[in-house]
């Protein structure tokens, strides 16, 4: 479980503490450990990697996805350098840059994930069509955020924070939640028509994981888009 004393307190979405938790990234039941499951769940969207087939994966923190991509070349992006120094370690090709501008030309990659970033940047619109952008035709894009409701904002924060597995306290700010319809609006003028899908643990599967009788827990998909979703597209 994570040790909310050992790191310093930070403002509200404060990049920072990707770094001071840098060293949680692959401890399935530390900080991140819902991120791993996660991870899974936008796993389930990617399709099957013909030869040679590419894959970037926006703001990728440690690199938890890459345990899902093989196949594929995995090319990983982010800001923070203890999370892509991680990622590394794990197989991960690394580039440090900027998601709002991305170091690659137009149609350069079969798959684009972008997972738990839309919600942590001032302009995600930016971002929604730097990764339709370098998405080649024909090709994936598959996003998880958290919707900008009141459900959005009381799961990942008001509850998630106090909970075993759930986000390390201060990491989300609620006024940067993403607006479903603009998602959608801005991936579409893009040529990537998009579909939502709503997500949360499975209840079972996580009483199991405290009690230490599972190392994970899936996450299942739920009708309503309002707190945790995906969005799924193929470019025209």
């Amino acid at each position: 479980m994570r040790d909310e004393t050992a790191t310093p307190l930070r403002e509200r979405n404060d990049p920072r503490q990707y770094d001071d938790l840098a060293t949680s990234w692959w401890d399935t039941r530390g900080a991140f450990a819902m991120l791993h499951w996660i991870a899974a769940a936008r796993a389930r969207h990617l399709p099957t990697p013909r030869p040679g087939a590419t894959l970037l994966d926006v703001a990728c923190g440690g690199g938890l996805l890459v345990k899902h991509t093989s196949g594929y070349a995995h090319v990983g992006v982010d800001l923070q350098r203890p999370g892509l120094q991680q990622a590394r370690e794990h197989g991960v090709t690394v580039v440090q840059a900027d998601a709002t501008r991305l170091p690659f030309a137009d149609a350069s990659f079969d798959v684009v994930v972008a997972g738990e970033v839309l919600e942590h940047v001032r302009d995600p619109w930016t971002v929604v069509r730097e990764a339709c952008r370098v998405l080649a035709p024909g090709g994936t894009l598959v996003v998880d955020t958290i919707a900008s409701t009141w459900w959005g904002r009381f799961s990942a924060i008001t509850m998630a924070e106090r909970l075993p597995a759930g986000p390390p306290p201060r990491l989300h700010d609620g006024a940067l939640f993403i607006d479903r319809h603009q998602l959608v609006a801005t991936a579409a003028a893009a040529g990537v028509p998009l579909r939502l899908f709503g997500l949360r643990p499975s209840a079972l599967d996580y009483v199991r994981w405290l009690a230490g009788r599972r190392p994970d827990v899936r996450m299942v998909p739920v009708r309503s888009t309002a707190g945790l979703f995906q969005a799924v597209g193929v470019k025209a």
